[in-house]
């Protein structure tokens, strides 16, 4: 997935214009975006978008929001959306692997009581959302075959941090949040799922986002998520790989296949080593030609 649209679960009219926006995946927020006298009304709105959604073809995947376990509120998020059997929840405020087992368990419940096939339904786990969960980054690997991606956010964490901003007046993020964006890259590859990058609230901002969404792919990312359909051509066209980028990874994966008993292969006087095969193999598979 490259791109995962937030979208508020108590506005039909958002939803429903979400299908048709171009993002990889619609994330159908319970969470923040939902002020809690909605919450019951907004679980209702987002089921009846499940069940009408999951027909639609094609269609985005779509992940579910829930509010965060420690609010006594998951439970009731997931036995209203289940029954929509959604592809996915996006679990907020994720303190390590141990709170995503503890998902897990509930989804089988869920999933029991509304007939939805047992373990179907995957998580991405926002990592970095309290300070407890940055000391805990790198505890998901084996925490749930369910797990499928981490991402992090700066928004909460930088409330639990006290701080006065998160980023600079250039639009860059300051050390703290460095930090747990490197802690969320570390801890998804370190569990061989997925690593998306946060959001970039200032939408109107084409060039701040492009630059993100550059940045982001740079260093590990492989998507991106977003706050508003507009944001969502942009980053779909920087988390595709290029015809160049698929020719050069073509090139090295032939030269290896030609010598598969070299430990480094040589083109157009560049030095490849095996590191560089297995990143060309993730690369073809992104862009689905692997």
């Amino acid at each position: 997935m490259r791109s995962l649209l937030f979208i508020p679960g108590d506005s039909p009219k958002k939803l429903d214009k979400g299908i048709g926006s171009g993002a990889d995946a619609l994330l159908l927020d319970l969470e923040d975006s939902v002020a809690p006298q909605r919450k019951l009304e907004a679980r209702a709105i987002t089921l009846a978008f499940l069940k009408a959604a999951r027909s639609a073809q094609p269609r985005p995947r779509l992940y579910v929001r829930i509010n965060a376990l420690a609010t006594g509120l998951a439970n009731d998020d997931l036995g209203a959306v289940m029954a929509g059997a959604p592809d996915g929840i996006l679990l907020p405020k994720a303190e390590g692997g141990a709170a995503v087992s503890d998902c897990d368990g509930r989804l089988k419940i869920w999933e029991a009581r509304h007939n939805v096939k047992e373990g179907t339904t995957d998580i991405i786990a926002i990592a970095t959302e309290t300070a407890a969960a940055l000391f805990l980054a790198g505890s998901y690997t084996g925490a749930s075959p369910r797990l499928k991606g981490l991402t992090w956010g700066a928004e909460d964490l930088s409330v639990e941090l006290g701080a006065e901003a998160n980023r600079d007046r250039d639009g860059h993020f300051l050390a703290p949040y460095q930090l747990a964006r490197s802690l969320c890259l570390a801890g998804a590859a370190a569990a061989q799922v997925q690593a998306i990058d946060t959001v970039y609230i200032d939408f109107r901002n084409d060039a701040g986002l492009r630059r993100e969404c550059e940045e982001a792919r740079r260093d590990g990312f492989t998507g991106k998520m977003a706050i508003h359909p507009a944001q969502v051509a942009a980053i779909n066209e920087v988390f595709t790989p290029t015809a160049e980028a698929i020719k050069r990874a073509e090139a090295v994966i032939a030269a290896f296949a030609d010598d598969p008993g070299a430990g480094t292969v040589g083109i157009g006087g560049v030095m490849y080593d095996r590191p560089h095969l297995e990143r060309a193999r993730q690369l073809l598979a992104r862009a689905g030609k692997h």
